[in-house]
């Protein structure tokens, strides 16, 4: 019998329900986990008791859910979703069920689960409950919808795109015919709020396999939650620096990039601009001006997909810098890193630096070594900065503004110009941030006045 460790906490609310008289397993994302000889983060469990069974057997819960049957047990202060079997009712809106029933049917409440992947079941005492196949098609790495694949998607549309993520994290298939229904059952993505959609797309983009986003592009769903990759996938890139399509380079550049959401997001976008930039030449098509457009567009988007601020100003600063170069391999020097660095803050130009590595290494050869050569310097320089530890921002100066306040000067706008000078001076000489210098400058400058 297929054995699972179960946490000792989660084993002790089954084993609380099933003295009480009640069924109770680890269901769903845990069980497949656990399958695939992964550590699950959460247990999530399923019982035949009521809510209010679950409540009366323990003395800490809290009603999370109550009305759709979910109840938070804390255990030592570690909280565990105790749900109770149940089957939906009708579903009028692709996103939630009208109403649900509670059953005492196990295999009616695995009935109701997305795909057969996440619709087993276990406990120590009957080991695993699988009625659908779940265990085959791990072994056969396929997604498959439990049941009738149209009507999963029909109750909620959401799970089209939990398909496409469940592929790319798991490197998996679709069956075919849960395939056909994503293809089908596309448009009904408009009805999904635009928080749900985003958490999908970024748990698609950071898996091992964001190429999937070509797959959600060939079954229809891009066309629905993100029309812009489509526009992007549909315009050539007539020029001696590219090899792809402006989406089939987007791809190249994303599975370049380290898995995180400020950069993958970025990769997606980078070139959100040039289908609209794009003028076609005799010899060659231009895109000028694209990271222009390409930030306006990235804002509008990750707005509609209702993304916090910090990362809709990372990326769209990305998007607009992505293709800056800073001089030829000769001429990049100190100087000019620091300014940069300065300008965009160290976090963001360590970003700015992989964004251009992974867009760089999806491009046709052309120019490559050169381009290489370029970052490779930078980097090297960057590095040095750091290690050195020049002052790139004004809060690094050896003089503040209670110094300039003492000097003479009075709080406002004047100062603040004075700090800023005052960084200019240090950033082309990182000598200079000394008490003695910046004071005798101040002095200098203001005797100009």
């Amino acid at each position: 019998m297929f054995k699972i460790v179960i946490p000792e906490k989660a084993k002790q609310i089954i084993n609380q329900l099933e003295q009480a008289g009640y069924e109770a397993y680890v269901v769903g994302g845990p069980v497949r986990d656990c399958i695939l000889g992964k550590c699950p983060m959460d247990w999530d469990i399923t019982t035949s008791a009521s809510p209010y069974q679950v409540k009366e057997i323990f003395s800490y819960t809290i009603d999370t859910g109550i009305a759709h049957g979910t109840v938070t047990v804390m255990m030592d202060r570690e909280p565990f979703e105790v749900t109770t079997y149940r089957v939906d009712g009708e579903y009028k809106d692709h996103r939630r069920p009208e109403e649900v029933c509670f059953t005492k049917s196990l295999k009616e409440d695995l009935l109701r689960r997305d795909f057969t992947i996440n619709a087993m079941a276990y406990n120590d005492r009957d080991g695993l409950i699988d009625y659908y196949g779940g265990v085959e098609d791990l072994k056969r790495k396929v997604i498959r919808c439990v049941g009738q694949a149209s009507k999963r998607f029909d109750e909620d549309a959401l799970r089209i795109l939990r398909a496409l993520r469940f592929q790319a994290q798991l490197g998996f298939t679709i069956e075919d015919q849960t395939k056909q229904a994503v293809r089908e059952q596309a448009k009904y993505l408009k009805d999904i709020s635009a928080e749900r959609i985003q958490v999908e797309l970024t748990k698609l983009l950071l898996s091992k396999h964001p190429e999937t986003i070509l797959d959600a592009y060939e079954l229809g769903v891009t066309s629905v939650v993100l029309p812009e990759f489509d526009r992007m996938m549909e315009t050539p890139q007539n020029n001696p620096h590219h090899r792809y399509s402006v989406g089939v380079h987007t791809v190249e550049a994303l599975k370049n990039a380290e898995a995180d959401h400020i950069l993958r997001w970025t990769m997606l976008l980078h070139d959100v601009g040039k289908p609209d930039a794009r003028v076609e030449g005799p010899d060659k098509d231009r895109f000028q001006g694209h990271h222009v457009i390409g930030e306006e567009m990235a804002r509008k988007i990750l707005r509609r997909l209702k993304f916090d601020n910090q990362t809709v100003k990372q990326v769209t600063k990305l998007v607009y810098w992505h293709d800056i170069r800073f001089g030829s391999a000769k001429e990049v020097n100190k100087r000019t890193v620091r300014r940069w660095a300065s300008k965009l803050s160290v976090p963001l130009f360590e970003k700015l630096l992989k964004v251009q590595q992974a867009d760089i290494l999806a491009q046709s050869s052309f120019m490559l070594e050169e381009k290489q050569e370029i970052l490779d310097r930078t980097a090297v320089l960057f590095e040095e900065i750091k290690k050195e530890k020049d002052c790139l921002k004004v809060k690094d100066l050896a003089l503040d503004g209670k110094d300039l306040i003492s000097l003479g000067m009075k709080p406002g706008k004047e100062l603040g110009e004075m700090l800023n000078e005052l960084l200019e001076l240090v950033l082309d000489d990182p000598g200079k941030n000394s008490r003695e210098i910046l004071t005798q400058a101040v002095k200098e400058k203001r005797g100009k006045q």
